[in-house]
């Protein structure tokens, strides 16, 4: 499967009621009420924190690789009352009507693009479509294996029709030397006599600071800043979630 194509079909359906976590709009208020508007969120979803950003009257648009998680979020807006403006694009292939001052990922989505050739083009995109005064933020982090006794678990919620939804790792393969790993999830719908199971290999790739730092500067971007979570500058040998500010150089 193409990872581009990942949040796609039953993927697409047991996002919102199996996500391991919200993401707040706050940080992200925050950041482009700092940065200046119009803003663009890349890889939005199904409009989490975007339909919330868009509620609170910032102008900001959003793109996703997939159709069918774009579809969710056109009809919770429409049933919210939101107007939202959003493209069907990949991150790395991006070609936009307007410039941006702000450019974000909520939560560290870069590292779903598969390998550094696409990272790449995904920064050359965010530089082709910053204004001149313009800052992007990147969250990167660095994935822990999946612990043995997590293999096999399965998480389980209900749908609202009743059906039973539920999703479990069920293999892993780390390559430290390419920075990739792969964790084979196994996705289910059961409805009554119907039953829908799918297996998806989910592909997280990383990078230290400097290596990230470094493509971020043959894209024409300098890194500002980098940041906890809460805003506090991180030491260089800082591990975890990080927030990178990036600028045109």
């Amino acid at each position: 499967m193409d990872p581009a194509d990942f949040y796609t079909g039953i993927v697409a359906e047991l996002y919102g009621p199996l996500k391991s976590f919200p993401q707040g709009p706050e940080p992200y208020a925050a950041f482009i009420r700092q940065a200046g508007m119009p803003a663009l969120e890349l890889g939005c979803g199904d409009g989490e924190p975007l339909l919330e950003l868009r509620r609170r009257g910032l102008d900001v648009d959003g793109v996703d690789s997939s159709a069918d998680m774009l579809e969710r979020l056109r009809r919770r807006a429409d049933e919210q009352g939101i107007r939202a403006t959003v493209f069907h694009q990949r991150m790395e292939a991006l070609n936009l009507p307007r410039r941006y001052r702000a450019i974000f990922l909520a939560g560290p989505t870069f590292t779903l693009l598969p390998d550094d050739a696409t990272a790449l083009a995904a920064l050359r995109g965010i530089r082709a479509h910053l204004a001149e005064d313009g800052t992007a933020l990147v969250p990167l982090f660095t994935p822990a294996p999946t612990p043995a006794e997590q293999i096999g678990r399965v998480r389980t919620a209900a749908a609202p029709d009743g059906a039973q939804l539920r999703v479990s790792v069920v293999a892993e393969q780390r390559d430290e030397t390419a920075r990739t790993q792969t964790t084979l999830l196994r996705y289910e719908r059961h409805h009554g006599s119907d039953s829908t199971v799918e297996e998806r290999p989910w592909i997280t790739h990383w990078y230290t600071r400097d290596q990230f730092e470094e493509r971020a500067t043959t894209a024409g971007l300098t890194a500002t800043a980098v940041t906890d979570p809460d805003g506090k500058p991180a030491p260089a040998d800082a591990t975890g979630l990080l927030h990178f500010r990036l600028q045109t150089t």
